[in-house]
């Protein structure tokens, strides 16, 4: 029977999230990739596993993760049966709804119809009467937003969600979806873009500042570029790696000799701090305590402790960074 470490809160920091009482460890475990039927049940669950004892209390989820869609939530609904079920409470479980999750037009996008049909299937498979957040994973220009927000507002309101976010919203429709939930009376507790040091839309599509004065939350997806920001592609591009894949997520097309070269200096940049470039790119998205959490996913408990020792050196100096522009920037 499984038994958390007793330190599991000594060292990793906390954040609050926006203007709520609710706080987000800095790393979050995402369950996008590596928790499908095509990966041992066994490593998965040590993975999450580690991640508890390492102080990671929020799992990350959609209703469509896995693969195959659906397949993340069940195998997390396994384990807290098994492992953490006498630990809910420390832990917050996210999940989201708006891509494809199954035929028909009631399957995707952002209706009410969907959206609360998609929660009550993820409680079921996750075998939970309610999560700690719901998301509408993406914005639908065909469904009138007041539509979407109420129906994360319903969400709430029957006890099946405790906070609402967004996910893949730009700014302005942050303020108009933060505007509709905050006259229903449920806040927009966070958003959650893709956000690394080479995807910076956040910041520069002023969806950063927006989330600051609305005061809400934030939480990184994709802060590796999907292991572009690590070692794994420095000297080509190895047969099991995920570009060498079919993945529509990164391909061969990807790796160009310029980029290539752009992450060995950052690699070199990374090594003088005393980090792997995983580490830093880590570092570098939650540097000055504007990011609430970043999401990262993982293959091994052992990966998972090299993303986690990145938050025991989150400071930049000004060179630092000026660096790292300059080499993204090149």
């Amino acid at each position: 029977m499984y038994t958390a470490h007793p330190d599991r809160y000594a060292d990793m920091p906390y954040r609050r999230t926006g203007r709520s009482g609710l706080k987000l460890p800095a790393l979050s475990l995402g369950l996008w990739h590596n928790f499908g039927p095509d990966r041992p049940a066994e490593t998965q669950r040590a993975i999450l596993r580690r991640a508890f004892d390492l102080g990671v209390t929020h799992f990350d989820l959609a209703n469509n993760y896995g693969p195959p869609p659906g397949a993340a939530e069940s195998a997390l609904g396994e384990a807290l049966r098994s492992d953490f079920a006498r630990y809910r409470d420390e832990l917050v479980i996210s999940t989201k709804a708006g891509y494809l999750m199954w035929p028909g037009p009631y399957g995707e996008w952002g209706s009410r119809k969907y959206l609360l049909s998609s929660l009550d299937q993820s409680l079921g498979r996750m075998g939970l009467d309610h999560v700690d957040i719901f998301y509408s994973h993406r914005f639908d220009p065909e469904t009138p937003l007041e539509e979407t927000m109420g129906a994360l507002h319903s969400a709430v309101q029957q006890g099946k969600a405790l906070y609402v976010g967004v996910s893949n919203y730009s700014a302005e429709q942050t303020r108009e979806a933060a505007r509709i939930l905050g006259e229903l009376g449920t806040p927009l507790l966070i958003n959650q873009p893709r956000y690394s040091l080479l995807d910076r839309r956040p910041e520069d599509e002023g969806l950063m500042d927006a989330l600051d004065e609305l005061r809400v939350g934030s939480i990184a997806y994709s802060p590796l570029e999907q292991g572009l920001l690590t070692a794994r592609y420095l000297d080509g591009i190895p047969e099991d790696s995920r570009a060498a894949s079919d993945s529509p997520f990164l391909n061969t097309d990807a790796l160009t000799g310029e980029l290539v070269g752009r992450l060995r200096t950052l690699n070199d940049i990374a090594a003088s701090r005393g980090q792997s470039l995983a580490q830093m790119a880590l570092s570098w998205v939650l540097r000055g305590g504007r990011l609430t959490s970043a999401l990262v996913g993982a293959s091994s408990p052992r990966q998972l402790e090299d993303s986690v020792a990145a938050t025991r050196n989150l400071d930049f100096d000004q060179e630092e960074l000026d660096r790292i522009d300059a080499a993204v920037k090149r």
